[in-house]
């Protein structure tokens, strides 16, 4: 007999707590070690470098299925112990899995040695050995498009909108320390450059075809807006740093700030500490938009203060930032508040609008 989808959704997914389990003896062993584990350490020593600069303007970027897979309290850990300034994310990571359990919804414990179509008919989405239930999915579709006939029918960044989802869940959450939240209480932005590769896209496109039925204005995301508004986040600050989970779009987006400045006739430093985690190939070309090193190449990355850790990321990413709680250096950073950058709208900072030649 074949599991009933009450069977298949049991088991939750329940996400790891860096404040609980101390990774530093680990962490400074792994140091004297070779291959991955030195790598490893080099990775937690680079966010050490990214916490005590003053200076620096610290980016998580993120891509893949983490944060279904246990990493969700991780990240959100890294924005409440201030570590991090902004986010730039897949759709999916902030919607699909972030927004999602915000609204009381859960990964389960699944496998990936199971008959699909029967996932199929019961209706279970499956990320490797991760479940979801479509149903629930769609619910968040639904309130996606809620909290957008709510608004104002005009342009929006990735980011303004995000903000607006942050504001709603400020009232309406059923957990209440998700990823978006936190980004809302703390002035961090969230930046999602592929928003609508994700269920935010479906609950966008429901509010965009009942408003053309009704012959009325709609929202959009303007992603354009994205790009100018990181940029601004950028300029803003005498460096940057990225803690980079994946790669693809949301990486080359926020590496990309330092060319779009320099077109815009800015003098702007390259990212200056850079740590990736992927297991990403690099003999075709692509590991997520290049090594950090051939980065380089293009203006984006420092080659100083730069590692790339070829490892599952639910292994490394816990130790890493376990590593950087227990150090305690985030305790003496001040808060960027980069939300304030936008307080006026979608004008921005004015930043780009200094005459710079």
């Amino acid at each position: 007999m074949k599991p009933t989808k009450k069977d298949l959704l049991r088991e939750t997914i329940k996400h790891i707590d860096v404040t609980k389990i101390d990774s530093t003896l680990l962490i400074d062993s792994m140091r004297d070690m070779s291959f991955s584990s030195r790598d490893t350490a080099s990775a937690a020593d680079i966010l050490q470098l990214m916490i005590n600069d003053k200076e620096s303007t610290n980016w998580l970027i993120l891509a893949g299925s983490t944060s279904a897979g246990g990493c969700m309290q991780v990240y959100v850990d890294m924005l409440r112990f201030n570590m991090i300034d902004a986010i730039v994310s897949t759709g999916a990571s902030i919607i699909d899995m972030d927004f999602f359990e915000a609204l009381g919804y859960k990964h389960y414990r699944g496998t990936q040695f199971i008959d699909d179509t029967h996932l199929r008919d019961n209706y279970i989405d499956r990320i490797y050995d991760t479940f979801i239930d479509e149903e629930e999915l769609q619910a968040c579709d639904s309130t996606i498009k809620l909290i957008a006939d709510s608004l104002e029918p005009r342009p929006y960044s990735s980011r303004e909108f995000i903000y607006e989802i942050g504001k709603w869940l400020s009232k309406n959450s059923k957990k209440k320390n998700s990823l978006i939240q936190t980004a809302y209480e703390l002035n961090i932005p969230i930046f999602c450059p592929a928003f609508s590769d994700s269920s935010a896209g479906f609950g966008l496109v429901i509010h965009q075809v009942e408003k053309l039925k009704a012959g009325k204005p709609y929202l959009s995301i303007d992603s354009v807006a994205d790009f100018r508004e990181l940029t601004e986040v950028k300029l803003s600050a005498k460096t940057s740093g990225l803690f980079m989970v994946g790669g693809g779009v949301p990486k080359n987006f926020a590496q990309d700030t330092v060319v779009c400045a320099e077109c815009l006739g800015f003098d702007v430093p390259m990212h200056q500490y850079a740590v990736q985690i992927t297991v990403a190939d690099v003999r075709d070309g692509a590991c997520s938009s290049s090594t950090l090193k051939e980065a380089n190449s293009w203006g984006k990355v420092n080659t100083a203060h730069e590692q790339m850790v070829y490892a599952e990321a639910t292994t490394v990413v816990p130790m890493i930032v376990s590593y950087a709680y227990h150090k305690g250096d985030w305790k003496k950073r001040e808060r960027k508040n980069h939300t304030m950058l936008f307080k006026n709208g979608t004008k921005g900072s004015g930043i780009l609008l200094v005459d710079n030649k």
